[in-house]
């Protein structure tokens, strides 16, 4: 691949050194001149045989017009400015082309492209907004389903790690979470002033992978290190938009889940609990020695793919937001305009909200539900984090119910939601009898407030990092020779 703007300023620059005009060079190569001028201004692809033509006109090798490199300091700044000009943000400014003269000074075009970047800077913040991250959610959701939340090409990646460190089966052990991270060229470090911002850091130039002691009383020490591992195995780098930022996290906690729960082993063990009538996510999680929130995750990569058990997976905050939802069973969850789930308010009908008012909390609640799609059996559970408590819940539909422990509960619940006098209205007689007669003051969400992440669309904060780094150099903190 060549770039037209820096052959046609090579042609140009050649042109001039011989001392050509643009009809002379023209009539070498069997073109008019004005072909000449749009090719030297960069506005014509230019197949092979052109570019030799061109060549044997101008007395140089065709390697030479296909240099990447523009052919001087002036070039350079002349293709940058035409590169500006016919991007989107330039022409959305209405101005008229501005041609790179000879009387352009170098310092002007500088101070152009200089706005130009600012700009762009301003308008990618800009657009960096709470609508483009539901956006590209609600599109990577859509992705999910239609492959069932079974991503093949990274269970293979799995499989292969942990045949590469010996692991035949059964829960992955910490030591052999340490035997992982050693086979991809990488030390464990434990240190107590990792970034504010980060959950782990890797040091790529040292092999060197850091994460805190103080984890959140939610936090498995080997998810944190098995996602930063993931992400080096599946070349992650810094994410140019959203729909990076997202695909790049549920990829990575995608293996890491995978080699937590190896597929072979809990296809196994789904197969025979589906075969019994007594598929559990609390056994999963038992059996695997992981969280049950992992264990849910990874229930939903496997269930529709090899049981055939299309399922539905929710993670709501005690005041009935969404923060993670997945379903290929045709349930009806709450959605903005755009689609999004996440933000929005679950039926407090449904078990992801009753099950906040069960009293006996160690046993796992099951409940139907009766909602406008059909009626749906949902298993959930309570789950206590630094963020406060959710549920996580599974569920599928009435037909699949019957391969689940639990499916012979008598909690029934009707829901009518999205029609607001389903849950989200007070009775008639009680709004009457408070209306003027009240007034809460609401709780000020700051996140309304903040800023969306400028620069890198994950927040950390560069410096931060950067300044940790270099603490924690090993090339930089050696101790000195005695």
């Amino acid at each position: 691949m060549y770039d037209p703007l820096i052959i046609g300023h090579r042609v140009r620059q050649l042109r001039l050194d011989r001392g050509l005009t643009v009809a002379e060079l023209g009539t070498r190569i069997g073109r008019a001149a004005s072909q000449v001028s749009v090719i030297e201004n960069g506005r014509r692809d230019l197949r092979l045989a052109e570019i030799q033509r061109l060549a044997q006109a101008l007395e140089v090798e065709p390697a030479e017009l296909l240099s990447p490199e523009a052919p001087s300091p002036r070039a350079a700044l002349e293709i940058a400015l035409e590169r500006a000009q016919r991007g989107p943000l330039y022409s959305s400014l209405g101005l008229p082309p501005l041609p790179a003269r000879k009387t352009l000074s170098d310092e002007a075009i500088s101070t152009i492209l200089g706005l130009h970047d600012a700009l762009t800077t301003v308008y990618t913040e800009r657009a960096a907004t709470p609508e483009e991250a539901r956006r590209a959610n609600t599109e990577l959701r859509r992705t999910m389903r239609a492959r069932s939340n079974h991503y093949p090409e990274l269970e293979e990646v799995a499989a292969g790690l942990l045949r590469a460190i010996g692991h035949d089966g059964g829960p992955l052990t910490q030591r052999s979470t340490t035997d992982l991270a050693g086979h991809l060229g990488f030390s464990l470090h434990t240190v107590n002033d990792l970034p504010s911002s980060t959950r782990s850091v890797t040091d790529l130039a040292n092999g060197r992978l850091y994460v805190s002691p103080a984890l959140s009383p939610d936090a498995d020490p080997r998810s944190v290190i098995l996602q930063a591992l993931a992400a080096h195995v599946l070349h992650h780098r810094e994410p140019h938009n959203y729909d990076d930022f997202l695909r790049q996290r549920v990829e990575a906690n995608y293996l890491a889940g995978a080699l937590l729960i190896p597929e072979p082993g809990a296809v196994e063990f789904l197969g025979a609990a589906r075969e019994a009538r007594a598929l559990s996510i609390e056994d999963l999680r038992d059996a695997f020695a992981v969280s049950y929130e992992t264990a849910a995750h990874r229930f939903t990569n496997l269930a529709s793919t090899h049981l055939d058990i299309p399922v539905h997976f929710l993670k709501v905050h005690s005041s009935g937001v969404v923060h993670k939802a997945y379903e290929n069973d045709a349930v009806q969850f709450p959605t903005d305009a755009l689609g999004a789930v996440e933000g929005q308010i679950v039926c407090r009908r449904w078990s992801a909200r009753q099950v906040f008012g069960a009293e006996d909390r160690f046993s796992p609640y099951y409940q139907y539900t009766d909602k406008p799609a059909g009626t749906y059996w949902c298993t959930s559970q309570i789950q206590a984090t630094s963020q406060g408590q959710f549920s996580i819940s599974v569920g599928t539909d009435f037909a699949h119910s019957r391969w689940f422990r639990g499916r012979e509960t008598e909690v029934r619940f009707a829901s009518r939601c999205p029609d607001p006098q389903c849950c989200r209205t007070p009775p008639a007689e009680l709004a009457q009898k408070w209306e003027n007669n009240a007034f809460p003051s609401a709780r000020l969400n700051s996140s309304l407030l903040a800023t969306m992440p400028t620069e890198m669309f994950s927040g950390v904060d560069r410096p931060e990092v950067v300044a940790f780094l270099e603490r924690h150099d090993p090339r930089e903190t050696a101790p000195d020779s005695p």
